[in-house]
């Protein structure tokens, strides 16, 4: 069985060689913090609205990614800073055509694609977690949800405010 290493640099997180689910969802957590840094250095400055969010929501991943197993760091007040910033851009964009779309763009635009995807990951991780006994925090899967839906709002008002239309896609599996 992989063992730790006792030798300072050799361990890159004492949690590493967790059976637990907890240890894939605090390594999903920490993907998506880096993957919200990733859209951050990458937007444009005439885009700093969406930096500055983008700059709030990066620490809210790392306080998501320690509320189980250390101390519950994500309140009510963090939820709904989330879901305003959510009405903010769903206002701004107005009425869509299509549902489903093609995740197309530019940096960072496929960051913040990738950032949602992450966000998905960590709500499954958040089952699997729960699923092994521990007590899910409900401002969790709520907080990470609402981010998902965020980052793909996001990359929706870059690519709009670049001129760029969204390319629909038409599912042949689910009809609607």
């Amino acid at each position: 069985m992989m063992k730790s290493s006792r030798h300072y640099g050799e361990l890159c997180y004492p949690f590493i060689h967790e059976t637990s689910t907890l240890c894939d969802f605090e390594m999903v957590t920490d993907e998506l913090c880096t993957l919200i840094g990733m859209a951050l250095s990458a937007m444009p400055p005439e885009m700093a609205d969406l930096a500055a969010d983008l700059d709030h929501l990066q620490p809210l991943a790392f306080h998501v990614n320690g509320s189980i197993r250390g101390t519950l760091a994500v309140e009510e007040a963090d939820v709904q800073w989330v879901v305003q910033r959510l009405r903010h851009y769903q206002d701004a964009l107005g009425a869509r055509q299509h549902t489903f779309i093609l995740p197309r763009g530019t940096v960072p635009v496929p960051q913040l694609h990738l950032a949602r995807s992450c966000a998905k990951k960590a709500i499954r991780a958040l089952v699997r977690v729960e699923q092994e006994g521990h007590a899910i925090p409900d401002v969790l899967p709520r907080i990470c949800n609402a981010m998902c839906n965020l980052f793909f709002l996001m990359t929706l008002v870059v690519n709009r405010r670049r001129g760029l239309d969204e390319v629909p896609f038409t599912s042949k599996s689910y009809k609607v």
